[in-house]
């Protein structure tokens, strides 16, 4: 299966949600550390976007700090996952939609999120993705991106080990698979983010970027917009 589309057609709703549950501890701590960097990030008036939402997992923690929640995705299934487990939360909305455009008017967002490396997986232009978030951040409003740590891979193998076991993704090409990139027999691959790549995808005449590591497992990186 082409890994553009594996999001899509292999790892949706209740497939995706498995892919947490099954996760080691370590790796619950690392998903926990890199939502708790966000939420302390978030002021209660703030308006949020997530890109990638998912199933809705990271919405319903957001929800409990920000003032609105808006979460889009490409996959249907996920958002009707995601709209049944939010079913009783007044203070989020949910749209399908592409990251890289979105169909929302400029500076209409405090926070843009795409965490646990959304930006690899989403399988985009990833300047055309800072472009489309830099334009809906209002000025002095952040967007939060994160990847991995070179530090979690073990962990982080690991964790895929145990979804190809399980069926969710194909089996582990251990010829191909080395240095932050896990690469599937069926097509699927899963890459990273280092503090160079980061580096280069925000214009500096309208951002500030900061890159922190967090937990020993998380590359977080903030960009704060100037002027969008």
């Amino acid at each position: 299966m082409n890994s553009d589309h594996y999001y899509l057609k292999q790892l949706s709703a209740e497939r995706l949600q498995l892919c947490y549950d099954i996760a080691p501890p370590r790796v619950k701590q690392y998903l926990d550390a890199e939502i708790q960097y966000v939420l302390n990030r978030i002021n209660s008036s703030d308006v949020v976007l997530e890109l990638g939402c998912g199933y809705g997992r990271v919405l319903e923690k957001l929800t409990l700090k920000a003032k609105q929640v808006v979460g889009i995705d490409t996959s249907l299934p996920n958002l009707m996952f995601a709209k049944k487990r939010l079913r009783n939360i007044s203070n989020c909305s949910l749209f399908q939609m592409d990251a890289v455009a979105l169909g929302f008017l400029d500076r209409s967002f405090d926070r843009v999120i795409c965490i646990q490396n959304g930006i690899s997986a989403f399988k985009v232009d990833p300047k055309d993705l800072i472009s489309e978030s830099i334009r809906v951040t209002r000025t002095g409003g952040n967007i939060l991106l994160s990847s991995y740590s070179e530090k979690f891979w073990k962990e982080r193998l690991k964790w895929f080990e145990l979804q190809a076991e399980a069926g969710l993704i194909g089996e582990i090409d251990w010829g191909q698979t080395r240095e932050g990139r896990i690469v599937c027999r069926d097509g699927f691959k899963a890459t990273t983010f280092g503090p160079a790549e980061f580096s280069s995808l925000a214009p500096p005449s309208q951002t500030e970027l900061n890159i922190e590591e967090v937990d020993d497992s998380s590359l977080l990186c903030e960009i704060k917009v100037r002027n969008s």
